[in-house]
């Protein structure tokens, strides 16, 4: 039979960082390129994990009273235009249908960019009362964001899949809590299922979403030294409302437009959690992630085989039993070191080895896929130490990059201090005037750019790092995606 070539990167991370990349989407069977440039299949690999991310964050929305639906991939051109600033923020990225077979269309319709536009005319047939408010829905969908630029399977591509809330309230406190409360999800997300720490904050008026009153997001800091933004939550204030005209009538009795709020993350989540930790031999995942999160490998001699499988099919439906995913590689035609390599390059969290020799002490040997360790494990004792150790892997890919984040910080008072700090890896905190002109210098000088503000933080005094002008807030700078 063909081997497949699984055998391990030939790339090194910090050598090559392009091709290694390429080279670990393949060969981990999470990408296959399309014909379509710009445009990714999501293998199964990757795509159990969006079903993952996607229970995990239905939950937590759910829970809170958030509904799911689903809107039209078209959005008629007079819709897309209604809000200037929106479609100022779009135009460059839409793709458009003019035709519909043979025929030309009346009006053209867009490939859904985000949904703000075809939602919100229903949001203005469906909200009469205060007693319709709340009104918050969510979707899960495809979008089309026609850039040419860097396109990178999970990071930048045409069309990904995201998840996007939309919300509708009676008053701007109310949506402006939510704002803060998704933020707050999202960051759960990327701790509780990525093991990844990420800078919360507020975004520039320069890189807000387009429509938006504010945006808030999370940013992670990868191994390379760039940032990389892994979610947003915008408030909308009363713009797209007016815009749609979307109104109520109060208790009071009288007409008022609500307040909206945006929100969502896209499967560049799962390249996130690529970048930030996997390593030379392939993929590294967190357990909760996982395509399984123990495979286990049964050492096969003729003389031996039977009483070696059926352990290794024991030990199986145990951890089974635990909740967890596992698969016996019991394929006959592949050495072990073979199979080894091939589960290190997928990412498998913890491998477990059993021969006759070590069936004959009762032991097994437990590898982690993170660090390589190895430890005996007596069988009695599997059912224990597998999910502790699954345990500790998620905290000890945590932690590793917590201190990665913390330690990457510096911060500076001028220009040159943060051009040496980005040519070290670094990302900077600095106080900073915020203006848009500002900002855009800044860019153009050191080819950083504004991550996020701390939502708290104490008043700011002096000048600006990069300019002349009053400072009016701590942010952070960065290289980034």
């Amino acid at each position: 039979m063909a081997k497949k070539n699984t055998q391990g990167l030939t790339a090194k991370k910090n050598e090559d960082f392009s091709e290694w990349y390429t080279q670990l989407i393949q060969k981990a069977e999470l990408i296959e390129y399309s014909p379509v440039s710009g445009c990714y299949i999501l293998r199964p690999n990757a795509f159990q994990i969006w079903e993952k991310l996607q229970a995990f964050f239905n939950d937590l929305i759910k829970k809170d009273g958030v509904k799911n639906a689903y809107f039209p991939l078209f959005i008629p051109e007079s819709y897309l235009t209604k809000e200037e600033d929106h479609i100022e923020g779009f135009a460059a990225e839409v793709a458009w249908v003019t035709h519909g077979g043979n025929s030309k269309l009346s009006e053209r319709l867009a490939i859904r960019p985000t949904s703000e536009t075809i939602m919100y005319g229903s949001y203005a047939k469906w909200i009469r009362s205060y007693k319709d408010l709340p009104l918050r829905l969510n979707q899960w969908s495809n979008v089309v964001r026609w850039e040419f630029s860097h396109c990178t399977p999970f990071l930048r591509s045409r069309e990904f899949l995201l998840q996007e809330g939309h919300t509708a309230f009676a008053t701007k406190e109310e949506a402006e809590k939510e704002v803060l409360k998704i933020l707050d999800f999202y960051e759960k997300v990327y701790a509780d299922l990525f093991a990844i720490p990420v800078l919360k904050g507020l975004k520039s008026v320069k890189e807000k979403f387009a429509g938006a009153d504010y945006t808030t997001s999370i940013e992670a800091f990868l191994p390379d030294g760039k940032a990389i933004q892994g979610a947003t939550s915008h408030h909308l204030g009363q713009n797209f409302a007016k815009v749609f005209d979307i109104k109520f009538r109060d208790k009071d009795e009288k007409e008022k437009f609500v307040y909206q709020n945006s929100w969502g993350f896209t499967t560049r989540t799962i390249g996130v959690a690529i970048l930030m930790h996997s390593d030379d031999k392939g993929l590294v995942l967190p357990p909760k992630v996982a395509t399984m999160q123990v495979v286990i490998v049964p050492i096969l001699f003729d003389d031996s085989k039977k009483k070696v499988l059926a352990a290794a099919n024991s030990m199986k439906s145990k951890l089974e039993d635990l909740g967890l995913v596992c698969h016996v590689d019991s394929r006959e035609e592949y050495r072990p070191g073979w199979k080894f390599n091939e589960w290190e390059v997928k990412g498998i969290p913890l491998r477990i080895e059993i021969g006759p020799r070590d069936l004959d002490k009762n032991i097994a040997m437990v590898a982690r896929r993170d660090t390589g360790e190895k430890q005996e494990v007596n069988l009695d004792e599997i059912s224990n130490v597998v999910p502790k150790e699954l345990e500790q892997m998620h905290k000890d890919l945590f932690e590793k990059a917590k201190k990665h984040l913390e330690e990457s910080v510096v911060e500076v008072k001028d220009v040159e201090s943060a051009k040496k700090a980005f040519s070290n890896g670094k990302y900077v905190f600095a106080s900073w005037c915020g203006s848009v002109d500002c900002e855009e210098k800044f860019k153009e000088e050191t080819l950083g750019k504004s991550l996020n503000s701390p939502i708290e933080q104490e008043k700011v005094k002096g000048k600006c790092f990069a300019c002349d002008q009053k400072a009016k807030v701590r942010f952070y700078f960065g290289r980034s995606y």
